[in-house]
């Protein structure tokens, strides 16, 4: 392949210097935070480090892995995954990962639906939260390629994409200035996935309501494209942007137009309510409190909604920039330029880009993370080639610390992949 996901990574750890990813992992952990970013913010660093550990030794040693069943469950993993179901009190998780295409591991435990005894299986789909603006971003990536659209389109506005669809024209200051490039990488100028977080709110109205009223009502706090702050309700403008484009809706054409070319069928977006969710998919357990079926996940479709296995995950990663055998769905160049971190976003050894984590400013891992009340979720792409995708029925509180750990647990994984 021409072009890796990332570019061209740097030379893999030797396995023999953890101790030193560890020590800094545990630097990292403890840098300073900018004060406009995601809810709960510090997740960003703990995610980022440690998907830098992940990314570096211990996918690494599956470059030595060979072919196997994917269903021989290994003792020593089986115990690995089971240690964090304890730890945690997950009741049913999946866990995938692969090399060059080929997977080396692919597993289900656990109680997808404790109340009728029903197992997790390696198919059974999870709601994968924030994993999914990797999704949107690679979708709108694709309609770039097809000259649909172009990162510097304006959003709203006489000659905006959505136009006046949502709200009363004039806008409020710097609206119509809002481009693409500004809702892929976290810069819109406000409408921060905080407390005030609009997809968290209101959730018996449309979609429609709630964009309407929040352009109408929420004014930006700074101007587009000069800070970075994770935004749950720009990702739902871009599932907007594309059905505009597309005259599809969002779901359907991702469907067919993304996830069909990697060989997944029946991921989808998630209803709201216990009784109406997937036939094979879990129920969600909520920790302190926390009600997974309160929030109305289907509205947030583009940003949060997305219901998959951890498989499926996997696949997408090995198709996005390809694997020996495996067609790219994008482009080297559109991969740079989905990879290539947000000026905005405060400098370090891991920032973000469009839809993605990514380390070494675009040449090393890209990831994302994900969580949600009931839900926790993990996705990595690393320059070696390796992919791996974890999900959870559940998130315990403070999240940031189950979050870290899942990565320490793929970590561990990786590590006991035979050589």
């Amino acid at each position: 392949m021409e072009h890796s996901m990332i570019g061209v990574g740097r030379e893999p750890f030797k396995a023999s210097a953890l101790s030193d990813n560890q020590l800094m992992k545990r630097k990292l952990l403890n840098m300073p935070l900018p004060a406009y970013t995601r809810r709960d913010v510090t997740s960003n660093l703990l995610r980022a480090s440690a998907a830098a550990v992940i990314g570096k030794p211990a996918l690494s040693a599956l470059a030595q892995a060979p072919t196997r069943n994917p269903n021989q469950r290994n003792g020593g993993r089986g115990r690995i995954m089971e240690r964090f179901r304890q730890q945690f009190r997950v009741p049913a998780m999946s866990a995938a990962i692969s090399k060059n295409g080929q997977f080396v591991y692919d597993h289900a435990g656990g109680m997808a639906d404790r109340q009728h005894l029903t197992q997790a299986q390696q198919g059974t789909l999870f709601r994968i939260a924030d994993l999914s603006k990797p999704i949107t971003a690679v979708t709108i990536f694709s309609l770039i390629e097809t000259g649909k659209v172009n990162l510097t389109d304006k959003v709203f506005g006489p000659t905006g994409i959505l136009g006046a669809k949502y709200g009363k024209s004039p806008y409020k200051p710097c609206v119509v200035d809002i481009t693409l490039d500004h809702l892929l990488t976290h810069t819109a100028g406000g409408w921060a996935a905080d407390s005030n977080d609009p997809m968290m709110h209101d959730s018996g109205w449309s979609q429609e309501k709630l964009i309407t009223s929040t352009i109408e009502n929420v004014p930006l706090t700074s101007t587009p494209g000069t800070q970075w702050a994770y935004s749950n309700f720009g990702y739902c403008l871009l599932g907007r942007v594309i059905e505009q484009v597309t005259g599809q809706s969002y779901e359907a054409y991702v469907q067919a137009n993304i996830l069909a070319r990697c060989g997944i069928t029946d991921t989808q977006i998630a209803n709201n309510s216990e009784r109406h969710r997937a036939s094979n998919e879990v129920v969600y357990i909520g920790q302190y409190s926390e009600d997974p079926y309160k929030i109305n996940i289907n509205r947030m479709d583009s940003t949060d909604g997305w219901i998959a296995s951890s498989t499926q995950l996997v696949q997408l990663l090995n198709h996005v920039a390809g694997a020996p055998n495996i067609p790219a769905l994008l482009k080297p160049d559109t991969i740079r330029a989905m990879t290539t971190p947000s000026p905005a976003y405060p400098q370090g050894d891991a920032r973000y880009a469009r839809g993605w984590m990514v380390s070494n400013n675009g040449a090393g891992s890209c990831w994302h993370s994900g969580s949600l009340p009931g839900s926790t979720s993990l996705m990595v792409h690393n320059p070696d080639g390796s992919c791996l995708a974890a999900l959870c029925n559940t998130r315990t509180q403070p999240h940031q610390e189950m979050d870290t750990a899942l990565y320490d647990m793929m970590y561990d994984l990786a590590q006991n992949v035979p050589a």
